[in-house]
């Protein structure tokens, strides 16, 4: 596990169907718990721990046998900035591989510009734009640094 080179007691544990799922840490990556039960009850969700302690998460759904999406990735706020993330990516991608997977989407606001950065430099690369998504999928406009989102870029990685 590529996360346990960045600290040996990292491990990562896949959520059984029956158990409390980590909004505190899915909700820095989606803006609503309404929003996350759209995918969270269809996806594997994995939770990295240290001990009993939370410190990341990330939902991976099923769109058909080759694809998988990334729906929610999220470190917490304090080991945010130490390669986590992109740890977490790797992390994702053998577990895509290991499913026999051929791609792997994932989609952010077009605004976003530090997360597009962050895929592209992941290995990902820009491929669609959902107009209006954000307008359609959420209750009350969510405004991020000053701006409304609408629109989302979709990324794929092959694999």
């Amino acid at each position: 596990m590529y996360i346990q080179s960045l600290n040996p007691a990292y491990h990562l544990v896949l959520v059984k169907a029956d158990a409390q799922l980590p909004y505190s840490l899915l909700l820095l990556a989606d803006e609503t718990r309404y929003a996350i039960d759209k995918y969270v009850f269809d996806s594997d969700v994995y939770v990295l721990k240290e001990g009993e302690k939370e410190l990341a998460v990330f939902c991976l759904y099923p769109i058909d046998r080759d694809t998988l999406e990334l729906k929610n990735i999220a470190v917490s706020s304090d080991l945010q900035g130490r390669g986590i993330g992109s740890l977490l990516i790797k992390e994702i991608i053998t577990i895509a591989q290991r499913e026999h997977y051929k791609q792997l989407l994932v989609g952010t606001a077009d605004c976003g510009v530090d997360q597009i950065r962050f895929y592209e430099r992941n290995g990902f690369v820009k491929f669609a734009v959902k107009k209006d998504f954000f307008v359609h999928n959420y209750e009350e406009p969510i405004i991020e640094n000053g701006v409304q989102l609408r629109d989302m870029v979709m990324l794929r990685r092959d694999l």
